[in-house]
């Protein structure tokens, strides 16, 4: 059985991936799900990427895993790179699921197209958090929910520190020369970034040898298939 960490995205918490743990800790598997510094309920909005990446570590130091599957989310692709290179040690595989995979010096904002940091930049509010649009999110993060379905979702949010977008990420290796095991999970009707823009294999190429796991779905699969994630992040943590 292994021990799995999964990490949120932004506007997100632990809380919205229960339904996606369930099926793997029937079947015997161990899985956290902390919310990081920035997303926890009085948290500053004012957090940035490396207190975030921080915030993930001391949570694996304290409770001494090892041996773990860390699986990361859009944004969390961010921190999850971050934490592998900062504790390679407790880690055997690292799983990005539709997630950004960042090089030396590289900010989210540098991930995404032009057009989406200045939708951003414009939502940011006077205490540095910023909140997705219902459109958007419903249009581009859950096109295949019904609309009950991404209004209850969207209910779930919380807003999300702008700095953890701009902040610069700092690495001493690439992502390609981490030495644990690595895959990438994509879900194939996902458009929260444009297809001509994609996750695959654009961000995924970054990481060097990788495990390739498809699924159909959208952004938020946590909300609208958690039991077909469940296995596809089974499949691409077997080993």
């Amino acid at each position: 059985m292994s021990t799995f960490v999964f990490v949120h995205g932004a506007w997100h918490t632990g809380a919205q991936l229960e339904a996606t743990a369930a099926p793997l800790r029937v079947a015997g598997h161990t899985v956290h799900l902390p919310t990081l510094a920035g997303n926890r309920p009085g948290d500053s909005r004012t957090v940035g990427l490396s207190a975030a990446i921080d915030s993930l570590v001391q949570i694996l130091e304290a409770d001494d895993l090892q041996d773990i599957v860390l699986v990361g989310h859009s944004y969390a692709g961010m921190v999850i790179t971050g934490v592998a290179d900062r504790v390679p040690a407790r880690i055997r595989r690292l799983v990005y699921w539709n997630a950004f995979v960042p090089h030396h010096g590289e900010s989210l904002n540098d991930l995404v197209p032009p057009h989406y940091v200045q939708m951003f930049q414009s939502l940011v509010a006077p205490d540095g958090g910023m909140m997705i649009p219902f459109p958007v999110w419903r249009e581009a993060f859950m096109n295949d929910a019904s609309l009950e379905q991404a209004q209850a979702a969207h209910a779930q949010l919380n807003r999300h520190p702008w700095k953890t977008f701009t902040d610069a990420i700092q690495l001493t290796r690439s992502p390609a020369d981490f030495t644990c095991g690595k895959s990438y999970i994509n879900a194939t009707e996902d458009t929260s970034m444009p297809h001509a823009f994609p996750w695959h294999p654009r961000l995924s190429q970054k990481l060097g040898l990788f495990r390739l796991v498809q699924t159909p779905g959208s952004h938020e699969l946590c909300f609208t298939n958690p039991t077909r994630l469940a296995q596809a992040i089974l499949e691409a943590g077997r080993d």
